[in-house]
C-alpha cells in the first residue's frame, strides 16, 4: 500500500524529509498559453516549462535509479513537461509503467493542463498514479480567452473563446475523473494582473464544488517574447490577499517553489544543479538491449550517416566484429505512402535494431520507433565513431547535428501548427 502522506507539494509537513524528481519526457504541448515560453536549457531560470535535456522513457528510468542511489530522500517521481505530458501520451505513460514495475514503493504524479487527460483516467487509477496537478486558470472562457493562443483537440486548432471552451470542457471532465477514482487532485491557478485576478474566487469555488484537495494560486513570472512579458508580476500583498480569500473555500497551497520540469531533491533542498550533468548523460544514452544486437543506418555511401529517414531507400545493418564493426546486410525501407502503416513496418523490418542512425526524422516515425524499442539517433558523422558510442558508454552528444523536437523549442506561435 502506497503511503500518499510522502509528497512534499501535498503535504507541507514532509517537504523537508521527502523529495520529488521530476522526469522531462513530454517535450510537446496542445496548448499555448500567453505567459509561456519554454526555453529548454536556461540553466539560470526556475520556473515550469524549463529543462537542460528531454528524456525518453528508459532514458528517464536509467536517470531516475542514479537520482534514487545519490538521494535517497526522493519519495516521488513527476511528470511535468516541459510541455504536457498527455500531449505526450505514449512517453507519459510508458515512463509511468517503467518506474511502477521498477520502482514499486514511489509516488507517481502529473501535472498536466488535462486537455487531454480524460481517455487515460483508467490507466492512471491501474498504475497507481497517486497525485495529479491540472493548472486551471479561468472557469469563465471570456476570461480564457484573454489568456490561451491556441488550443490543439487533435488536428483541430481552437482559438479565442472556442478554445477556452474546450479546454475548460476537458479539465471538468478530468477533475471529476479523477476525483471518482481516488486520485488525489491540486489545481493550479496562474494570476496575472488584470487579467484573472479579479476572478480566482470563482476558480476556486468552482474547484473546491469539485472536491479538488488543494489550491494552489501562482503568481504568474513574466517571459519575454510572450503576449504577457510586460504585465507585472502580482506584488506579494496582493497574493497574500488572493489567497486569504480563497482558502475561505478550499485549502491553499502556501509553500510552492514554481519548480522546473527537471527539479530534484527537497523543495527546500534542491539539487537540481547537482544532477544537471547525470541528467544531459542520460539523454544522449542510447539503451542497449541484449536482444538487438544490431544498429540500423541511413547512410548514401557506407562511410557517414547522411541521409533522413524518410528519404532512405534501404538500410545499412551493422553490428560489432572483432573489437570493431561489420556491414552486415542492406534491408529495403518500405515504399513511399500508408502513413503510420508504413513506419510500423519500418519498425518490423528493423526489430533486432537497438537503434537507427538518420540525419533527419520526423515526429511520428520518430515516436513510432522508440515504440517499438528500435532508439532514432539523429546525428551527422563516420557511422563506426557512432557505433563506438553506442557499443560503449552510449554517450552520442558529440555526433548530434541537432536534436529532433529539442532544441531551440518546439511550437510555431503564430501560426499555432506546433509539434504535430
Amino acid at each position: 500500500m502506497l503511503n500518499t502522506d510522502r509528497h512534499p507539494c501535498f503535504n507541507v509537513a514532509v517537504k523537508g524529509d521527502c523529495g520529488r524528481v521530476h522526469l522531462p519526457v513530454a517535450p510537446k504541448c496542445n496548448i499555448m498559453c500567453n505567459y509561456c515560453n519554454r526555453k529548454y536549457d536556461c540553466v539560470n531560470e526556475s520556473r515550469p516549462g524549463v529543462t537542460s535535456a528531454v528524456l525518453k522513457p528508459k532514458q528517464a528510468i536509467a536517470y531516475l535509479a542514479k537520482v534514487l542511489e545519490k538521494e535517497p530522500r526522493i519519495t516521488v517521481a513527476g511528470i511535468a513537461g516541459p510541455g504536457d505530458p498527455f500531449a505526450n501520451a505514449a512517453e507519459t505513460l510508458e515512463t509511468v509503467r517503467l518506474i511502477r514495475a521498477q520502482f514499486p514503493d514511489l509516488l507517481l504524479c502529473l501535472a498536466t493542463n488535462g486537455l487531454g487527460l480524460p481517455p487515460y483516467l483508467d490507466e492512471l487509477a491501474a498504475l497507481q498514479v497517486s497525485h495529479v496537478t491540472l493548472t486551471v486558470n479561468a472557469v469563465d472562457p471570456e476570461i480564457g480567452a484573454k489568456i490561451y493562443s491556441w488550443v490543439r483537440d487533435g488536428k483541430v486548432i481552437y482559438r479565442g473563446v472556442a478554445a477556452a471552451e474546450v479546454l475548460l470542457k476537458r479539465q471538468l471532465e478530468s477533475i471529476r475523473g479523477l476525483k471518482a477514482r481516488g486520485i488525489t487532485v491540486k489545481v493550479n491557478t496562474i494570476i496575472i494582473p488584470g487579467i484573472n485576478d479579479h476572478h480566482v474566487q470563482a476558480v476556486a469555488a468552482k474547484m473546491a464544488e469539485l472536491g479538488v484537495d488543494i489550491l494552489n494560486c501562482m503568481p504568474m513570472y513574466p517571459n519575454a517574447e510572450t503576449p504577457f512579458g510586460d504585465v507585472p508580476e502580482p506584488l506579494p500583498e496582493q497574493m497574500t490577499a488572493i489567497r486569504r480569500e480563497a482558502e475561505k473555500l478550499i485549502p491553499q497551497m502556501h509553500h510552492c517553489t514554481r519548480c522546473r520540469a527537471d527539479a530534484v531533491g527537497l523543495l527546500e533542498d534542491d539539487r537540481t544543479d547537482d544532477f544537471r550533468g547525470c541528467l544531459s548523460a542520460c539523454a544522449h544514452a542510447v539503451p542497449a538491449p541484449v536482444d538487438r544486437p544490431y544498429v540500423a543506418v541511413a547512410t548514401q555511401e557506407g562511410v557517414l550517416v547522411n541521409l533522413h529517414l524518410g528519404e532512405a531507400p534501404g538500410f545499412q545493418i551493422w553490428g560489432p566484429k572483432d573489437g570493431g564493426f561489420e556491414r552486415l546486410e542492406a534491408r529495403p525501407a518500405p515504399p513511399p505512402g500508408g502513413g503510420a502503416d508504413r513506419w510500423w513496418a519500418l519498425a518490423e523490418t528493423l526489430k533486432d535494431c537497438r537503434a537507427a542512425l538518420v540525419s533527419g526524422i520526423g515526429d511520428t516515425p520518430q515516436a513510432i520507433l522508440s515504440e517499438a524499442g528500435v532508439e532514432p539517433v539523429v546525428m551527422h558523422g563516420f557511422i563506426e565513431m557512432a557505433l563506438t558510442a553506442i557499443y560503449g558508454d552510449g554517450d552520442l552528444s558529440a555526433l548530434k547535428g541537432r536534436r529532433s523536437g529539442v532544441a531551440g523549442g518546439c511550437c510555431n506561435k503564430k501560426s499555432g501548427e506546433g509539434c504535430m
